[in-house]
């Protein structure tokens, strides 16, 4: 039997190099396009209330939101849609694959910087996004006739980019269709009977398909601890530079101790605990290659690498009840992607597309374009990167700061506009110490009791560009402050 140890490895370079990747949710219920958007997902999980799932922001839950009759989600389908059965949904969304462009989808996700794209081939209504040969004992033809997993594929790699593939692994709703109201209903819910050998089944499909480069899995693994490793010991026999996430809990049968009664309570609050004070990172498997805290963050660098994961808005799947207030600004995208970079992690940020035309939303769109040109300011300062000795500092002007190094340049970015200088603390000057923009054009510095002061040249820095980087080579690093 394949053992943990025989599984320890490195997580390869081009993952470490990346620092962006693009996520995408498209399924059925992106066709209604509708979640309540009054509550975030982390103030969900950290109410012990029995139902406070039914309202989450999360439209790929659609489906879920349905069961509970007094939901947002349930009232706004009956006023939508009538009694029209969410099955429904999957004809208009293989009619939409008509007007679908892979090639253009793919370019624009190569003109964020991203190195990677991870697509959702089937989430929790079971619903695949290929022509699946594992036959679902439940529901006949619940996928598309087009192969949508292996033309984006195909079309991501054209553009130079890294494919990988998102797999629910813990939940499939054709399998267990009982609703899920909080983390107890979840445990629950994953499926038994012929499930296991179906996701199995199903997951080494997409392996021998399209040799993913990431395998995502999602929620918890329905099979055993030695059926995990051997499904991951094929997998890098595969791909061997493939990486794997970390959301494969393998089941235990003593999880079903938990569905009623005070052990089920007991767990609802402490899940409701851990996510008000950690935000949602998931349970530690016995192997994964990195982890992924969802809408969350670590506060310093890690030592391992780690991926966030989050939409551009409260949501993954397209929501059509979004406002520009719930969508991520030119700021906080950029700050995001460089706080993230500079504690040794990627940022796996998600694109709903809509489900009746194939279309990624303007409001969307318009994210990529920032990033597009985010990555043309200050990408030099992410891709290819590691963590420095800290993440980063205040500049004496009032600018977040953030650090990373590539051999011995450290570079610093500044997040915010900059003014006339720079001051940037904890870095020490040495007799061979220079200072560059990224496109290479000498900086004058000076050392200062606070730092390290370099005069910012008006014409090569935008007045409103969300981030500035400079290159620092030969510096030292000083006492933290």
């Amino acid at each position: 039997m394949t053992s943990r140890k025989d599984l320890r490895r490195e997580v390869p370079v081009w993952w470490r190099d990346a620092k962006l990747g693009i996520f995408v949710h498209w399924t059925p219920a992106s066709v209604a396009g509708f979640a309540p958007t009054g509550r975030e997902i982390g103030e969900l999980l950290a109410s012990t209330a029995l139902d406070t799932l039914a309202e989450t922001p999360y439209t790929e839950w659609y489906a879920n939101s349905l069961r509970f009759p007094d939901s947002s989600a349930a009232r706004h389908h009956r006023e939508t849609f009538g009694d029209r059965p969410y099955e429904a949904f999957a004809d208009d969304f293989r009619d939409a694959l008509a007007l679908w462009d892979p090639t253009d989808w793919a370019r624009r996700f190569a003109a964020t910087g991203a190195r990677y794209v991870v697509l959702v081939t089937k989430h929790h209504d079971g619903f695949c996004l290929w022509p699946s040969e594992v036959h679902n004992p439940h529901v006949g033809g619940w996928h598309t006739g087009r192969d949508v997993v292996g033309e984006l594929r195909e079309a991501v790699l054209g553009e130079g980019l890294r494919f990988g593939v998102y797999y629910s692994g813990g939940l499939d709703w054709t399998f267990d269709p009982r609703p899920i109201g909080n983390i107890a209903d979840a445990v629950r819910a994953q499926p038994r009977g012929a499930y296991p050998a179906y996701a199995d089944a199903q997951v080494r499909e997409l392996i021998a398909r399209y040799r993913p480069s990431v395998l995502w899995n999602d929620i918890s693994w329905p099979g055993s601890k030695g059926e995990l490793f051997d499904l991951f010991a094929h997998y890098y026999d595969v791909v061997p530079d493939g990486v794997v996430n970390d959301r494969w809990v393998p089941y235990h049968p003593a999880l079903r101790a938990l569905e009623w009664g005070p052990a089920r309570t007991a767990l609802i609050k402490a899940s409701a605990k851990s996510a008000a004070k950690d935000g949602l990172v998931p349970p530690t498997p016995p192997h994964y290659d990195v982890r992924t805290p969802e809408y969350a963050v670590f506060d310093d660098i890690q030592s391992r690498p780690w991926e966030c994961v989050r939409g551009i808005d409260r949501s993954f799947g397209y929501n059509a009840a979004s406002d520009e207030s719930m969508f991520l600004t030119r700021d906080d995208l950029a700050s995001s992607l460089v706080d993230i970079a500079s504690k040794n992690g990627n940022l796996l940020l998600n694109v709903g597309p809509r489900g009746i035309d194939a279309a990624i939303p303007d409001a969307q769109r318009l994210r990529l374009d920032w990033l597009a040109d985010l990555d043309e300011e200050v990408g030099d300062a992410l891709h290819g990167t590691r963590p420095w000795v800290r993440p980063g500092a205040v500049s004496a002007e009032g600018n977040e700061l953030r650090f990373t190094v590539r051999d011995r340049t450290v570079f610093v970015v500044a997040l915010g506009p900059v003014g006339a200088s720079l001051t940037v603390p904890g870095v020490l000057a040495t007799p061979t110490t220079e200072v560059e923009s990224l496109d290479g054009t000498t900086a004058s510095w000076e050392a200062t009791p606070g730092g390290l002061r370099i005069e910012v040249d008006p014409d090569l820095v935008e007045p409103d560009a969300p981030a500035v980087a400079f290159a620092l080579r030969d510096v030292d690093a000083g006492p933290s402050r």
